[in-house]
């Protein structure tokens, strides 16, 4: 069978079912089909080239077309493409990124397994804390508390901790040990209410949960430091800090999920003590770790933890029965490795603390556009909420408001990731000031477009 001079965009119609899929023009809609990138922009099959604001999806970081991480792609391919991960079998590339990662991580998270992405990062560290707590002896604690607006994968606890109901459909979600407490979004607290008063209730809603449970029965709180397909959601100061302080009151694990502020979005590698306060037992990392070149994703657990369960208290037979065919895949750990030395020489991190402000400040210029409710955001990670002409909360007509503006910002060249009534944007983290007053200025553009025709 040959496949030449194939008209592509006709196969993906007709063979492909993507994640987020709309089914109800399943095969109808054609999408647009990338064959080419470099920096921050990309081209598609027509020959369209676009500023590239979503970063893949919040996963670049070093920009397209970076020949070293290609080079160390196909040099450790040719030495080394592949063996089994489990048991003892180990290879070079994952032994060294697993104590670069060590190194960088905050406290004593020094412990890591990798996994192929962050849903399934997510979905291990969530059963590391149920393999935890039933090897020392309290198998009743399994229930994992999550939030309203949370999104931390799409595997089957993993989605079933998300709290968008958006994203909720035909699947099957675990409700028997799963809870979710209110969204930290300051814009939903009650009129009048300051948000320090709105922490106050955030933090005392959890612990009314924990009475109510039993914190002998809780495992975990998972949270993002920032909520990012929830609508980058930025918590009231202090928060982390104090949900920390309870769980450590009540022997609750504190997971943070910075499959996307991790890796330099917020400016620094991690972002739950740099920039938020926190030593967590464990840190979940993906996207930005190999800049989306390969797949990727990694728990990084805490040594305490480690060393209550292994050794001489180990469980039964002492074997963790959990891992992936990919974990610690050699080719995906060379190509993080490549990254990180790239970020490291290229000073990426600091790059990202000296644009972000700017990035802000510049988004922040469009709050006044009638059809804008809210522009919110941290360093290269920010969100444009739409809202409609009546003030109504008509959701369905958000999501259009939001869908006009993308395509919009598209025909000018522009790539911005329109969700539910969201226009959620996340550079590469090299994007420069130049490309910031670009996405900026057609944004500008299309909020214009929309609220004259909206709201005339």
């Amino acid at each position: 069978m040959t496949f030449a001079n194939r008209d592509w965009l006709s196969a993906d119609c007709a063979h492909v079912l993507h994640p987020w899929a709309n089914v109800a023009a399943l095969g109808a809609e054609a999408p647009m089909m990338l064959v080419e990138a470099e920096g921050v922009r990309v081209k598609d099959s027509q020959g369209n080239t676009y500023l590239d604001a979503i970063g893949g999806m919040w996963c670049m970081t070093v920009g397209y077309g970076r020949h070293e991480l290609a080079d160390a792609m196909q040099k450790q391919a040719l030495r080394l493409p592949y063996y089994t991960p489990f048991g003892a079998m180990a290879n070079e590339p994952a032994a060294e990124l697993a104590a670069r990662l060590a190194a960088l991580a905050p406290g004593d998270l020094k412990r890591v397994h990798f996994t192929t992405c962050g849903s399934t990062a997510v979905e291990s560290a969530l059963r590391f804390a149920h393999y935890y707590f039933g090897a020392t002896g309290r198998p009743a604690k399994k229930h994992i508390v999550s939030r309203v607006d949370a999104y931390h994968g799409s595997t089957y606890l993993a989605a079933s901790v998300s709290g968008k109901q958006w994203d909720r459909t035909c699947f099957h979600y675990e409700d028997t040990f799963v809870h979710l407490l209110q969204s930290p979004n300051v814009l939903a607290r009650p009129p009048g209410m300051s948000v320090e008063r709105f922490c106050d209730r955030l933090v005392d809603a959890f612990e009314r949960l924990i009475a109510r449970v039993g914190a002998e029965n809780i495992a975990c709180f998972i949270a993002e430091p920032i909520l990012a397909s929830g609508g980058v959601i930025v918590p009231p100061d202090g928060y982390h800090q104090r949900m920390l302080e309870v769980c450590r009151r009540h022997d609750v694990l504190y997971i943070s999920d910075e499959v996307v502020t991790g890796i330099g979005r917020l400016g620094h590698y991690f972002a739950s003590e740099a920039r938020f306060g926190i030593v967590p037992d464990m840190i979940v990392s993906a996207k930005g770790l190999t800049s989306g070149y390969q797949p990727l994703g990694a728990v990084l657990i805490s040594e305490r933890l480690l060393a209550e369960i292994s050794g001489p208290r180990a469980y039964g037979h002492g074997v963790f029965t959990h891992g992936f065919t990919y974990s610690g895949h050699p080719v995906a750990c060379a190509v993080a490795l490549a990254n990180l030395d790239l970020m490291e020489r290229e000073g990426v991190c600091a790059h990202v603390r000296e644009v972000g402000p700017y990035f802000q400040a510049r988004l922040a210029e469009l709050r006044d556009f009638p059809v804008v409710r809210d522009i919110r955001g941290d360093h290269l990670m920010a969100c444009i909420e739409c809202r409609t002409p009546d003030g109504s909360g008509d959701l369905d007509e958000a999501i259009r408001i939001a869908g006009r503006i993308d395509a919009f910002c598209q025909a000018k060249g522009l790539l911005v990731r329109p969700y539910e009534n969201l226009c959620i944007l996340s550079p590469p983290l090299i994007v420069s000031r130049a490309d910031i007053d670009a996405i900026c200025e057609i944004l500008r553009a299309a909020l214009e477009t929309e609220s004259s025709r909206a709201f005339a």
